[in-house]
């Protein structure tokens, strides 16, 4: 009788394992795209620090991105077992929080761009480059924190006809492959020009080793392609993420989209969405940055 009981258990134990398995791989499709920008953006953020500090940096925004996972799980589980209504308006603020900080961006970029003397500025201070670090970890950390509610409430609406032990494990699951996932590809890209460096040390001028020295400059050559791209990758994904969220939230945005994209197929209808998620994020951060901006002046008037 114990015997079948046991029997019996892991049985269970094995359909519950084999479901979780089931639906942490549709859940990893579904978040596949939120996953690309989370990359893009993340590479773009930790980006600029002094050489020899880059994985310190990258290790640090993980260790943030893993303490966000930790208050996102339990907080999603919660608001999907009590209040499942209140996800959609949250998810909300932060996509507009990503919008507002991506116009943000692009205003600091041009106006850095255009400032006078600006290639005669003197380098910065030790201090300077320790609050520059600082500051790099701390918006990478915001931005992952957005991203990771995007990514949990998807997960979430993957397996919320499960049992709420399944949910759990699901959620959690995702939640720390993702992490480990992206965090190590960010840590490669950024060191991606020693990798470089490391080719031509070890090679030589002739056969094996001058293969070595080619592939070494050809990787300096791309590494700070790579980074520029990532850049804007990133820059767009704000605006692609803060306006996806916005659109799918505000249902008459929803259907003027359906409503654009209803005959429409093929390539067309592939890239038109994408462009109104982008477009949607732009204008909001601007109206965002813009009632900010003169909320500030007033407070100083």
């Amino acid at each position: 009788m114990a015997g079948a009981g046991l029997l019996a258990l892991i049985d269970d134990i094995a359909s519950l394992l084999d479901d979780v398995s089931l639906m942490s791989k549709v859940a990893a499709k579904k978040t596949a795209g939120v996953l690309g920008d989370d990359l893009a953006l993340n590479a773009q953020q930790v980006s600029g620090v002094k050489a020899d500090r880059e994985l310190p940096v990258v290790w640090a925004v993980a260790k943030g991105s893993f303490l966000n996972k930790l208050i996102l799980v339990p907080l999603a589980l919660l608001l999907s077992a009590t209040l499942p209504w209140l996800i959609t308006p949250l998810l909300i603020i932060g996509g507009a929080y990503l919008c507002y900080e991506g116009v943000e961006k692009l205003v600091h970029d041009w106006q850095h761009r255009t400032a006078p003397e600006h290639s005669s500025q003197p380098p910065k201070l030790p201090e300077d480059l320790v609050a520059y670090e600082k500051d790099k970890i701390k918006g990478a950390i915001r931005t992952d924190f957005i991203l990771s509610i995007e990514i949990i409430v998807i997960v979430l609406g993957t397996v919320q006809e499960a049992d709420f032990l399944t949910q759990v494990m699901v959620v959690s699951l995702v939640a720390i492959v993702i992490t480990i996932g992206v965090y190590t590809l960010v840590a490669g890209i950024v060191k991606f020009d020693d990798a470089g460096l490391a080719l031509i040390e070890r090679g030589g001028p002739e056969g094996f080793g001058r293969f070595k020295t080619q592939m070494g400059q050809l990787i300096l050559y791309l590494a700070p392609k790579l980074m520029k791209a990532l850049s804007t990758i990133g820059m767009v994904a704000m605006f692609l993420v803060g306006g996806g969220i916005l659109v799918h939230g505000v249902p008459w945005l929803h259907h003027l989209l359906q409503s654009l994209t209803a005959d429409i197929s093929g390539l067309l209808g592939w890239v038109l969405p994408i462009l109104f998620h982008i477009t949607v994020g732009l204008i909001l951060g601007a109206i965002l940055l813009l009632l900010v901006s003169a909320i500030s002046r007033f407070r100083t008037a």
